[in-house]
């Protein structure tokens, strides 16, 4: 019984080093093509910052919304994609893919958002397959009432604390590793 319990490992545990289980990770797992390529201390010290970060600043993000305008940063960034659509209008899945988000999720917040006047559905009249979401004048009224907060407050959590270089950088880091992630998802 207790070989099947779960064996708690580290990011950074060296490939080959033992299990509290007293075997070496290849011994346990003669199947895997591949040995695992733990994270030395530096790549452990980025991916903890990674992962502080993510976890932060989205809640920080909700925290000034709520706050300043009522809304959760993901009505926030429904606001956002369809204010920067033609006519103001988008495929429901094409909005989730603009929120990463699923469409049942979309669908919840877009029924809140329905309610309160800020966006309209309707059968996509090309296709009846489809929903489009469309921006209501007073959707965009709320965006551009929400924005200048929103702004200020992504400047003094990001930008303000960065020079010109790394935010380059961060844009080059932030698209190379949402392209990993995009990809990982097909596997």
């Amino acid at each position: 019984m207790a070989k099947n319990r779960a064996v708690k490992r580290t990011l950074s545990a060296p490939p080959g080093e033992h299990s509290p289980g007293g075997q070496t990770e290849s011994a346990k797992n003669s199947e895997a093509v591949e040995p695992i390529r733990w994270l030395n201390e530096e790549e452990l010290h980025a991916w903890m910052a990674l992962v502080g970060m993510v976890t932060k600043l989205p809640a920080a993000m909700d925290r000034q919304l709520q706050q300043d305008a009522g809304l959760t940063h993901f009505e926030y960034q429904v606001l956002v994609g369809l204010s920067r659509a033609p006519e103001h209008t988008l495929r429901m899945s094409e909005l989730a893919g603009f929120t990463a988000s699923q469409l049942p999720r979309l669908s919840q917040v877009a029924t809140r958002m329905e309610r309160r006047g800020w966006l309209t559905r309707r059968p996509d009249p090309t296709d009846g397959r489809y929903t489009l979401a469309g921006l209501t004048e007073a959707g965009m009224a709320k965006l551009e009432a929400s924005a200048p907060g929103h702004v200020s407050a992504v400047r003094r959590l990001v930008f303000d604390s960065l020079s010109p270089t790394q935010v380059r950088q961060m844009a080059q880091i932030a698209r190379t590793i949402m392209q990993a992630a995009g990809s990982a998802e097909l596997h």
